[in-house]
């Protein structure tokens, strides 16, 4: 279990006077799980991470996923009876008004989880579920890259790509919930089998840092992850740049149709693999502005992600925000 500081000051938007008190966020990834107390400027204390382990199933998970919550609030300074409420992100299919994850592609076997009301039960604290993209999504916009635009994308490219789109200022959910999934748009309908969704083709497929990191090992690098292939096509190695330029054209060509669909004021693109910063992000942008239709498409944002790894935490305590409303500033259930 790693600390990640005391502090992560992580935007400025201001707050609801009604809703002074801290909430709880809880981020549940394929790879690690994080715990943080956000207050209603989107700033975490106690900002705590640890292995995600999923195949040791919900049970343990969930009782680690709490303790490390229980760790949040003790390193943030706060007294337990402070915390208004909790927010969950997690990845779906999940049920977001009942708080149950259905069957989560990166937790196999992680079935009919009532995590909502286990994690009520556990805090004696209303909680609220959200999937963890569009609560991602919910965090740029409120505090993040995206404070003060109406229609935004957002994308994670990490182990897997997900997104959430913001409409009119309003988180554009679905009809139950589980709207959004950005990263199983089509590139390429004869392509690749996505891990995630099985499909072939999917902008998951080609984006993801598994994706990148696979095929460079199938074109004979020896490389661990996508930050190594990022690294030797940036030296000037030509079989990692052939891997990143397809890299960047997929991505364009997902950012490109996603464009042409909501027409956003701006993109913003989180995630491990956002960390190559403008060596992924120029090539993208140019790509994009070349190929999408209309005046807009051809001069829209393209930005890096502003909240770092807090991104799952904060985005899940905006919901609980939004969520829980009145109920998160007095702590009712």
């Amino acid at each position: 279990m790693t600390s990640v500081g005391a502090r992560a000051a992580v935007g400025g938007a201001g707050a609801h006077p009604s809703r002074s008190r801290p909430v709880l966020g809880l981020d549940i990834g394929g790879t690690k799980m994080a715990a943080g107390v956000v207050d209603a400027d989107g700033r975490v204390d106690g900002f705590v991470v640890a292995p995600t382990d999923a195949e040791r199933g919900p049970r343990d998970g969930l009782e680690r996923l709490f303790a490390l919550g229980r760790r949040a609030v003790t390193a943030s300074g706060a007294a337990t009876e402070e915390i208004a409420g909790i927010g969950i992100g997690c990845g779906g299919p999940l049920d977001s008004a009942r708080g149950v994850l259905i069957a989560p592609l990166h937790l196999p076997g992680w079935t009919d989880v009532p995590i909502a009301d286990l994690a009520a039960a556990s805090f004696d604290l209303a909680a609220v579920l959200e999937n963890d993209a569009t609560a991602a999504a919910a965090a740029e916009h409120r505090y993040g890259a995206g404070r003060g635009t109406r229609n935004m994308v957002y994308l994670t490219v990490s182990t897997g790509v997900g997104g959430g789109v913001v409409i009119d200022g309003r988180l554009f959910r679905g009809s139950t919930g589980n709207g959004g999934e950005l990263g199983h748009v089509t590139v390429d309908w004869h392509g690749r089998r996505c891990l995630g969704c099985g499909r072939r083709g999917c902008l998951e497929a080609y984006a993801s840092g598994t994706s990148i990191a696979e095929r460079a090992r199938e074109q004979g690098m020896d490389v661990a992850s996508s930050a190594d292939v990022a690294a030797a096509a940036l030296a000037g190695d030509v079989v990692a740049t052939r891997v990143w330029d397809e890299t960047c054209e997929a991505l364009a060509c997902g950012i490109t149709s996603l464009a042409n669909l909501f027409e956003p004021e701006l993109v913003v693109i989180g995630g491990g693999v956002s960390r190559a910063g403008e060596q992924l992000l120029g090539p993208v942008r140019e790509l994009v502005h070349a190929q999408a239709i209309g005046p807009h498409g051809r001069k829209v944002g393209i930005v890096q992600a502003a909240l770092g790894d807090a991104v799952g935490v904060v985005g899940a305590a905006a919901v609980a925000y939004e969520r829980l409303g009145s109920g998160a500033a007095s702590g009712e259930r």
